[in-house]
């Protein structure tokens, strides 16, 4: 019988704890980390660097493009009236310009991507501070990266986005536009910053008409 008592105590006292976190709100709110980094201060300053870097090879590579498009009408056009020779080697160095402006363009673009990591991997790892702490004071259960496609947010309310919350809080801790540590967080370890996002990966050149 005594046995018998606590089980049930037990049992009682589990459904008790059950019931009173089962009345908790579960409060689940949802960012765009992506927009999150780039509409900060810092990240409108990173992506305006990156693109003041992009400029001269974008200008470069559609200038090639228009080269590569000139030379391919004048084969469309006037093909007909070559000789054999002058029509294959016309056809040879449009070949050779469309590859090789094809490996520069991928050059440009891994080098890109190693700038755009370095100028944004340190401003995404302090946003990913300030969220934890904004998910902290405002007693959020979870927050979702719609941004990631690995989060599987099919749906969201906009009462629930909290991008726009988590730029002005993190601009309003920065020191005079420049970066600031995560604001009542000391010695937290840096989270797992998210994939870097792409603000100025616009280095392809313009399609041809």
């Amino acid at each position: 019988m005594v046995m018998r008592s606590v089980l049930l105590s037990a049992t009682a006292l589990a459904c008790l704890a059950f019931g009173a976190y089962a009345q908790q709100p579960t409060k689940i709110g949802v960012i765009s980390v992506q927009n999150a980094i780039v509409g900060t201060k810092d990240g409108q300053k990173a992506s305006a660097e990156l693109e003041t870097k992009v400029a001269p090879k974008k200008k470069e590579f559609d200038t090639r493009q228009a080269e590569i498009a000139q030379l391919q009408d004048q084969y469309n056009k006037g093909g007909n009236l070559m000789s054999d020779d002058a029509r294959n080697q016309l056809a040879r160095q449009i070949d050779e310009k469309k590859k090789r402006l094809e490996r520069d363009v991928q050059d440009a673009q891994e080098e890109m991507q190693a700038e755009q990591q370095r100028l944004l991997q340190g401003l995404s790892q302090r946003v990913m501070a300030v969220i934890e702490k904004y998910a902290k004071d405002n007693g959020f259960t979870m927050i979702l990266d719609d941004s990631n496609p690995n989060t599987p947010v099919l749906w969201a309310s906009t009462a629930v986005d909290i991008t726009q919350d988590i730029i002005s809080l993190y601009d309003k801790n920065s020191v005079n536009g420049a970066p600031a540590s995560a604001p009542g967080l000391p010695g937290t370890a840096a989270p797992k910053s998210p994939g870097t996002p792409g603000p100025a990966a616009a280095v392809k050149p313009s399609a041809s008409r």
